[in-house]
Formats: C-alpha cells, sequence, structure tokens
C-alpha cells in the first residue's frame, strides 16, 4: 500500500527527502505551505503520517513543532538525520556569470555566507522555501538568477546545477520525525533487528528551587543517557517553562517505565511522545 506523507515546503524540499528515507517506495509526498498544515493533515485523516524537521546542527531547534507537538496529539513514529546540502541551481543553458540574485529560504542563505562573500556581485534574495525558489525561477523564466536548493529540486523542476555543495559547513545536518496518530493502546512496537531506541517526552515541573535537578535525576539514577532537552514557554504563565526530553531506551523497558513513573510522580505534567528506533 502507498503511503501518503504531509510535509512542509515544495516537492523536492529537504523534508521530501527525509520522508523517502524514513518510508522508502512508493510513496505519496503532499507538500503544504506551513508546519501546522502538515499536523492537520494527519489529525484530519488527509495522509496516514507526516515528516518535520525538528532540529538541525547549524541553526538549532525548530521551535514552531516543539509547540505543535504539545499542541496535537500526534505520535513520534520514527526520526532520520539527513545531510544538508545546498546548490546553487538555474534554468538549463543558464551561465554562472549570467547570476544576479540567488533565491532561497533565509536559513539557507545563511548558511552559505562564504559563496556569497566570493561572489559578491550575486545578491541574496529570501524566499519562503528552498526547492520553491526552484519552481519559481522555472516558472517565471528567470534567466539571471539562481536558487540554492537540494538536487532533488533540481531534478524534479528540470533545472541544472551550476555549484554543488556550496554551504559553509559540510557537518550540516537536520534531524526529521516521523508522526502518525496515535495507536489506542499506548504500547511501542519493538521493530526486530533494532537495537537501539529513543523516547520523547514533554513535562512540566513546580517552579521551586531543585525541581528540575530532581525530574532529570531520575534517568540518571537510572543511568539512562538524556540525547536532548529543550525548554519553551509555558502559555499562560510567564517565565515557567515546558521540558521537551530525549532519552535512549524503549519507553516500555522495565527501567524506562520507572524512570518514567518516577518523572510523573514529580511532574505538574508529563506525556510521552513517542517511541521509536533511533537514527544512526
Amino acid at each position: 500500500m502507498t503511503r501518503r506523507a504531509a510535509f512542509q515546503g515544495a516537492p523536492g524540499a529537504f523534508s521530501q527527502v527525509a520522508a523517502t528515507q524514513l518510508l522508502g517506495e512508493p510513496l505519496v509526498a503532499v507538500p503544504t505551505e506551513t508546519f501546522e498544515e502538515v499536523f492537520l493533515s494527519v489529525v484530519n485523516g488527509k495522509c496516514g503520517c507526516a515528516v518535520i524537521p525538528i532540529e538541525n546542527t547549524l541553526h538549532g531547534s525548530v521551535h514552531e513543532n516543539y509547540d505543535l507537538l504539545l499542541k496535537y496529539d500526534l505520535a513520534i513514529r520514527g526520526e532520520t538525520y539527513v545531510r544538508i546540502v545546498h546548490n546553487l541551481i538555474a534554468l538549463p543553458g543558464v551561465r554562472f556569470d549570467a547570476i544576479r540574485r540567488a533565491y532561497s529560504h533565509p536559513v539557507a542563505l545563511n548558511q552559505c555566507r562564504r559563496f556569497f562573500e566570493e561572489n559578491p556581485d550575486i545578491e541574496r534574495t529570501p524566499f519562503y522555501d528552498t526547492a520553491g525558489s526552484v519552481r519559481m525561477l522555472v516558472e517565471k523564466n528567470m534567466r539571471d538568477a539562481g536558487a540554492i536548493a537540494s538536487a532533488a529540486a533540481a531534478r524534479i523542476y528540470g533545472a541544472r546545477i551550476l555549484k554543488r555543495s556550496i554551504e559553509d559547513d559540510r557537518q550540516n545536518y537536520t534531524r526529521f520525525f516521523l508522526l502518525e496518530k496515535p495507536k489506542r493502546r499506548r504500547k511501542y512496537s519493538k521493530p526486530e533487528g533494532v537495537k537501539r531506541f529513543k523516547t520523547t517526552v514533554v513535562f512540566t515541573t513546580k517552579n521551586i528551587p531543585g525541581a528540575l535537578f530532581r525530574a532529570l535525576s531520575v534517568f540518571a539514577l537510572r543511568d539512562l543517557n538524556l540525547t536532548r532537552i529543550e525548554s519553551r514557554p509555558l502559555r499562560g504563565k510567564p517565565w515557567e517553562y515546558l521540558f521537551y526530553l530525549d532519552f535512549v531506551g524503549h519507553a516500555d523497558d522495565t527501567v524506562s517505565r520507572n524512570a518514567l513513573g518516577h518523572l510523573g510522580e514529580l511532574a505538574d505534567m508529563l506525556r510521552v511522545l513517542g517511541c521509536y528506533p533511533a537514527a544512526e
């Protein structure tokens, strides 16, 4: 059965690359304009799953998606890492010396500063989406401009890569989550052959001295490795925070279950957002 997966951006976006890594082929990738539409596509049954970016090794966290994970009742079912390779793309037949502007998402432009320093005649021009900037070039037949996007975007829109891998830092990776509707029974599968799992939770604590220390100690006492912690403002309670946390372990294993039970005793609110095979 061909799966339908929602993602933010135009066809050829890095999120579509991540969807293919997570789900394989055949796959129907459904583009949306906003991250909230991605979540709603699954909530409303338009798509069976969704793929969202959650953090980048250079740019940091995608805060909007952390907030949406709390707002909508979807479960994290997988993760993957995508190496972000930015390419300068133009219409077929366009030479590099004809390029006067380069369109892309502001984050992508910011990650290619050295390229623009070395080519001061090319103007950085923000656009809402990396792959969308390639589509715009083709639709408007722009022969004095380029776009910075993935190789997949160039292939999809019939454009040509003029310069490959123009990003400043080659250690540029984005982590993506696979989301689905939660099952009625909150039990988490253990696919055969998977040796390493992660569990993601969100919790709040009382605003008193030592509260966060005690909350985190439930994992340290059981030798559970924390791989990520992120704080977000708690709406309606100024200067109080939600804490998102990833740890290595399966939520249904005894040691993880005991840690989560202990955390539940200390936290004002605790929710398991997902348990999934850890990406290598």
